[in-house]
Parts: C-alpha cells; sequence; structure tokens
C-alpha cells in the first residue's frame, strides 16, 4: 500500500464526514460525521507512524481516540436531554434553549 493510496483514502473518508456535518442536521448524523473525520485522521496517523517507524503517531491516535470516546459521551448526554425537553431534534431549533 503506497503512500498516495493511504492518502487518497484517508482524505475521502474525511471529506465524506465534512459534508455529511455540514449537510445534514440531525445531531446524531452530526456526531457520527465528526468520528468519521476523526477515524480518517487516525489512519493517516497511525498508516505514516508505521512508514516513518515511530510511534509517535500511533500514541496521539490513541489521544484522539479517548478524546473522541469522551465527547460522544458527553453529547449523546446532551442530545438526549435536548430529546426529553422539546421532542425534536432539528438542530436549527436548538438556540432557543438559551436562557
Amino acid at each position: 500500500m503506497g503512500q498516495e493510496f493511504v492518502l487518497l483514502i484517508s482524505a475521502s473518508i474525511f471529506c465524506v464526514g465534512a459534508a455529511g456535518f455540514i449537510i445534514r442536521r440531525n445531531p446524531l448524523i452530526m456526531f457520527m460525521s465528526v468520528e468519521l473525520m476523526l477515524n480518517s485522521v487516525n489512519f493517516l496517523l497511525i498508516t505514516y507512524s508505521s512508514f516513518l517507524n515511530s510511534l509517535d503517531g500511533q500514541i496521539f491516535a490513541l489521544f484522539i481516540m479517548t478524546v473522541a470516546a469522551a465527547e460522544v459521551v458527553v453529547g449523546l448526554a446532551i442530545i438526549l436531554t435536548i430529546f426529553r425537553t422539546r421532542h425534536d431534534l432539528d438542530v436549527d431549533h436548538i438556540d432557543m434553549l438559551k436562557g
């Protein structure tokens, strides 16, 4: 597997995640899109870490996965709270919860 192929796959996965985040208005889909973008970066870090015979990229990818897991837990708790109070998951209407 060459470096160009890895870069192409990672860039295409990142673009799919960015498009999903920009186009969709459902918060669950938006969180999944952010996770897809983070996973594409992790794929790139781990692959280039393997090419360079260094563990720095793999360790950094592990930290990214840890922060992403914490982000998902907090984000899903916020989404669940919004759904319980509003019975609506439209992102455009969430700004009405300011108080």
